[in-house]
């Protein structure tokens, strides 16, 4: 969960880079993500700081998008909702992209607010086992962008943000 929720682009353009840094973290869990991103503000848009976001993942190491990787849930570990024959599928298909890829699956599905189908992470992860390592890497970062996105939007909140307590 963030902390900080709803700055709105001016109050967040405005923010020591401390606290830029911190909650450009909360986002993508890279220090080295987070400060290139505040170190490039003032945005005068979100395309703009949703452009300056996805650079910036563009120019991380994969060993430093792998770690972020490992930050996130594991997909059998998302919904408590699950039963248990579906909570193990996910887990050794998760189990099994990390053996084939080296790094933990990642989906924007999962964080979809309105929730997401187990059956469609599992096509999702048995299509993505038959990628090469190349397109797969593509693929993954893609994915930890639109996470990245949804967590920036939620960082900005409305148009404006929310008003002060």
């Amino acid at each position: 969960m963030l902390m900080h929720q709803g700055l709105g682009l001016e109050t967040f353009n405005d923010l020591p880079r401390r606290k830029a840094v911190h909650a450009l973290y909360e986002c993508c869990c890279s220090v080295a993500w987070a400060s290139r991103v505040a170190d490039g503000r003032r945005f005068s848009s979100r395309t703009d700081l949703f452009a300056a976001a996805d650079s910036q993942l563009a120019e991380l190491s994969d060993s430093v998008v792998d770690s972020v990787a490992a930050t996130l849930p594991e997909p059998s570990k998302v919904c408590a909702a699950m039963d248990r024959d579906t909570r193990g599928a996910l887990g050794t298909a998760a189990r099994a992209y990390e053996g084939r890829f080296g790094y933990a699956y990642v989906s924007s599905r999962l964080f979809d607010p309105e929730g997401f189908e187990p059956r469609d992470i599992l096509v999702d992860l048995g299509h993505r086992l038959d990628n090469d390592d190349r397109t797969e890497r593509t693929v993954m970062r893609a994915e930890l962008a639109k996470i990245n996105h949804g967590r920036l939007d939620r960082l900005l909140g409305p148009e404006g943000g929310w008003p002060p307590y």
